[in-house]
């Protein structure tokens, strides 16, 4: 008993400091996930409230349009993920050792785009996808082709947003990338020149492999980032052309906001956080690592 409450002691200014994050993320964000379970068995609207069981569950994955929005979302995270973990690793590692100028210069060009407004870069890129006067079509004119309309082709419109979402994404893997580079021991690097390692050899074979903890925590960052995919699309494509580049969040705004449907809302919530919680444990399992040093 007396041992209980030394310990108790010990713990008890840990877990005040900790105190007022824990309210905060019961208040708002706990609290409103078990709200939003709730609400995802009803049907709601603005003059009705009925229990529906799983009917809105239903719905969904027999709607056509709301299984197109999910292959969308997983397949621009499939796209966007990847892209972003090999970029920004490799330019990390290439500015790594460049002076601290070039290195500001090239991580602050990355990272304009993550702090700027989403909708003026959104703006930006809608002038740029223009079919009539935008800069894709008068690259396109130049080569030949006239008329071209990115947004004319669901597969290239598809493309296009991931390419959007990469700029918004990419700035700050490569800045944690380039933070975590600095605090590997120098020694390993040190020992594989020695050995007689190509520059490559010793980002493949000893940074790239050191660097996994950080590698997991930005796989699932830009993961969850890429399945909350919302403001290009309603901008830029509006979701179209024929649901082509439709995602989770944009048909969970339109059921919200447009159609009043707030139970069908809730429910598109609920899958996409389970979706989300399932890839980040697959992901961890999978990058987990041991590596201490």
């Amino acid at each position: 008993m007396r041992s209980l409450k030394k310990n108790f002691r010990g713990w008890l200014p840990g877990y005040l400091f900790l105190l007022p994050a824990m309210v905060f993320f019961g208040v708002f964000v706990l609290l409103p996930l078990i709200q939003a379970f709730i609400m995802s068995f009803q049907d709601i609207t603005l003059q009705r409230r009925e229990w529906i069981g799983l009917g809105n569950y239903v719905e969904l994955f027999t709607d056509p349009v709301f299984r197109r929005s999910l292959s969308n979302t997983i397949m621009m995270a499939l796209l966007n993920v990847p892209v972003v973990v090999v970029f920004s690793f490799f330019v990390s590692n290439i500015i790594y050792n460049k002076s601290e100028f070039i290195r500001s210069f090239v991580r602050g060009a990355f990272y304009i785009p993550a702090v700027s407004s989403i909708v003026s870069i959104g703006i930006v890129w809608l002038y740029i996808f223009n079919p009539n006067f935008g800069l894709l079509s008068y690259v396109a004119s130049q080569a030949g082709v006239e008329n071209y309309s990115v947004m004319s082709n669901q597969t290239s419109a598809l493309v296009a947003l991931t390419v959007v979402l990469f700029t918004l994404t990419v700035g700050a893997p490569i800045i944690i990338y380039t933070a975590a580079r600095g605090n590997l021991p120098s020694h390993f690097v040190e020992a594989a020149q020695i050995d007689g390692a190509s520059r490559f050899q010793q980002t493949m074979r000893v940074v790239w492999p050191l660097l996994k903890p950080t590698t997991l925590y930005i796989v699932i960052i830009t993961t969850i980032n890429s399945f909350q995919t919302f403001v290009i699309v309603r901008l830029i494509t509006g979701g179209g052309p024929y649901y082509g580049t439709s995602t989770i969040v944009f048909m969970l705004y339109r059921a919200a906001f447009e159609r009043g449907q707030f139970g069908l809302a809730n429910a598109m919530g609920i899958v996409l956080t389970i979706m989300i919680v399932i890839i980040s444990v697959m992901q961890y399992t999978s990058f987990s690592s041991d590596v201490s040093y």
